[in-house]
């Protein structure tokens, strides 16, 4: 399916919007192609492509509200749609949250949509996996991996005139590489929206060694230990940070940017001053559509600035009865680093561990951001400045607030999983067990 263009897009919503008859009516029209190939054992076994296209409908009366969606766009089936959102609103309770539509918004351009990546086809996707899976038989390594791509757009608009198009392109590739034993395992990944950035060989080239770096990993005692993560790790963490910044839990004394006794940490110092957090639509590594959900203009915001809290998210509903602008969830954000590699860091550690990445988080505390979870794909011990020798993975009892506290180096940020994120070097991180996992 081709993307539809800005004006296609708009002639479907403006004739749904012209069968409406609710006091409000919302359109959305989103639709692409995903292409994927996946392999296991060094062997393809699925790969595909779909074509789809989605228009969803949201029809208010009052504070009633009804949604419906199709993936047929011709007249008949465009009024039908209309009709069936407008009965299911009437029939609806009344949301005491709701808020009215938004009129007409400013949007600035967006980066997001990438030819190279637009115009992937099987051939890519055959060559990616012959690129992966080739280097691991040649050194008796077994591979699975698995790449997803995606080219196509979203329209918004409704009857008080708002009206947005975006073009979004991506790629996403991880790959997981063992040894012919099992006992070594290593994992690395990609993502982008400029897929001539992706080098499927390279990312696993790096799987691969740390799966050979791996085998016969060493028991040590659980503890406090000086932490270098890598992006990935750091990002698994991180994130859970950035979706604790909503204001309305903060107010209402649910997350651990609440004060006691009231009021929220707005304006506070809670972390080490060399931590600053933003998101900005328009940065070239991570650029992201120029709304968010609900039609509000995105724009570059400060989070954290020198350790300080300054922002929080407000949704339209919790802004107005709070009295402040309302301010959109992040769509992706950027930690600022330093001009470290991850090889500096290593380095400098007199004594530590390397952690490739986590996986099964889980919360323990929200109102301290205390989480637990697994290392996994690749753990190290450090001494004097060398890798020298892997150990048994580690289950943490961590929080990211606390690990914020005690850096002792950042290096330079990267692009996983949709933000950008540096390797960091975290003094007193608490391992509480092993775990016999590889």
């Amino acid at each position: 399916m081709a993307i539809l263009t800005q004006a296609e897009a708009k002639a479907i919503i403006d004739k749904v919007l012209s069968y409406a008859k609710a006091d409000e009516t919302e359109v959305t029209l989103s639709g692409g192609r995903t292409g994927n190939i996946r392999y296991a054992r060094n062997t393809v076994n699925t790969s595909g492509e779909t074509n789809e296209i989605s228009l969803s409908i949201t029809s208010v009366y009052g504070k009633k509200s009804g949604s419906t969606s199709i993936n047929e766009l011709d007249d008949e089936s465009l009024k039908k749609a209309v009709a069936r959102a407008e009965e299911i609103a009437k029939l609806a309770p009344e949301n005491p949250e709701y808020m009215p539509m938004l009129g007409p918004q400013s949007y600035g351009p967006a980066k997001t949509f990438s030819s190279a990546t637009h115009n992937i086809n099987p051939d890519y996707r055959a060559q990616l996996a012959i690129d992966s899976i080739a280097p691991c038989v040649e050194n008796n390594l077994t591979a699975a991996g698995y790449l997803e791509d995606f080219s196509g757009f979203v329209a918004q608009g409704n009857s008080k005139g708002l009206f947005g198009y975006n073009q979004r392109t991506g790629v996403d590739f991880t790959v997981t590489v063992r040894t012919a034993d099992g006992t070594g395992s290593g994992y690395a990944g990609r993502d982008f929206n400029d897929a001539s950035l992706l080098k499927a060989g390279e990312v696993t080239k790096i799987a691969a060694q740390k799966a050979m770096a791996s085998t016969n990993a060493q028991a040590i005692e659980p503890g406090k230990y000086t932490v270098i993560l890598e992006p990935m790790a750091a990002n698994d963490l991180l994130r859970l940070l950035t979706f604790g910044l909503d204001a309305r839990s903060a107010d209402e004394g649910r997350s651990f940017m609440s004060k006691k006794g009231g009021g929220t940490k707005l304006g506070e110092k809670l972390f080490d001053e060399r931590v600053n957090i933003y998101s900005d639509p328009n940065h070239p590594d991570i650029p992201a559509s120029p709304w968010s959900g609900d039609g509000l203009p995105l724009e570059k915001t400060t989070w954290v600035e020198n350790g300080v809290a300054k922002n929080l998210f407000y949704s339209r509903y919790w802004a107005e009865k709070q009295g402040v602008k309302p301010v959109p969830r992040p769509q992706g954000v950027i930690f600022e680093g330093g001009d470290q590699s991850l090889l500096d860091m290593i380095r400098n550690t007199e004594r530590g561990i390397l952690v490739t990445r986590f996986w099964y988080i889980r919360a323990v505390d929200p109102q301290t951001l205390l989480y637990t979870g697994l290392t996994r794909d690749g753990t190290f011990y450090i001494e004097n400045g060398q890798i020298k020798f892997p150990v048994k993975n580690f289950r943490f009892n961590e929080s990211p607030i606390i690990m914020l506290n005690n850096i002792e180096a950042l290096g330079k940020p990267e692009r996983t999983g949709g933000n950008m994120i540096p390797p960091m070097k975290i003094r007193d991180f608490t391992f509480t067990s092993l775990s016999d996992a590889v």
